[in-house]
């Protein structure tokens, strides 16, 4: 579904992302991680058409979107979230949904938004105002709702957990598993969290200044030692 190809971006001097390449399938989880600076948001960003890439390939689906807009990049089928949850003001939930499910599938299906809004239990909510009368759980939950609203192929989460505390992060991670069944969507996901990434990925890409590290099976890649001192300076495992 997704491939990137050695892909790079560049501001002026500095190299974010270096050669890079990945590939995440519609029926995997994938993890992206690494120390913060890594250049983890800003592949998101290449991937979704907020970044441009200086060189290298996005292919989905079998087109090169490289240069394609973000907009349509969402009709064919790339959603995402923002680490900082980014309500629309002054709209309510539901209108939330509606107008994200306007921009990326292009018509609007009432159905689909109450089938979301019932997954992430914001049904009761879907009539307030999205920016003001929500927790944080439930802005994260809306972000991932806006993005379910594009119909995806490929959904890409943005430290969609950070903030929440053990017991929300537990049911926030249940949440994903069962959406990614539920909606036959691949996912691509940052998350700092270990533990987190291993009970939910079956595969994890880690990047260390710009550059893949590691990209293999959780229990393998976090046992890899250059991954354990791109987090801790170790220079062995046996030190960590």
């Amino acid at each position: 579904m997704l491939r990137v190809e050695e892909l790079s971006v560049c501001f002026g001097g500095l190299t974010a992302v270096n050669k890079v390449s990945l590939s995440v399938g519609t029926d995997e989880v994938v993890g992206l991680v690494g120390p913060n600076g890594a250049g983890k948001t800003t592949l998101f960003n290449a991937v979704s058409g907020l970044a441009r890439p200086s060189s290298g390939r996005i292919i989905f689906d079998s087109v090169d979107v490289l240069r394609a807009p973000l907009h349509r990049r969402a009709k064919m089928g790339i959603g995402r979230t923002f680490q900082i949850p980014q309500p629309l003001h002054e709209l309510t939930v539901r209108e939330n949904l509606l107008v994200a499910q306007r921009f990326g599938a292009g018509q609007v299906d009432q159905q689909k938004i109450d089938e979301i809004l019932e997954f992430t239990n914001l049904a009761p909510k879907g009539d307030r105002e999205a920016a003001k009368e929500l927790a944080l759980t439930e802005l994260k939950a809306l972000e991932v709702a806006k993005a379910l609203a594009t119909n995806p192929k490929l959904l890409m989460l943005d430290e969609v957990l950070a903030g929440l505390e053990t017991s929300g992060k537990r049911r926030f991670m249940a949440m994903l598993k069962e959406l990614h069944q539920k909606f036959a969507v691949g996912i691509l996901i940052i998350e700092h969290d270990i533990e987190t990434i291993s009970n939910l990925c079956q595969r994890v890409v880690v990047l260390n200044f710009g550059k893949l590290i590691a990209d293999g099976a959780p229990d393998q890649v976090f046992r890899d030692p250059e991954v354990i001192k791109s987090y801790t300076g170790a220079d062995h495992a046996g030190s960590r």
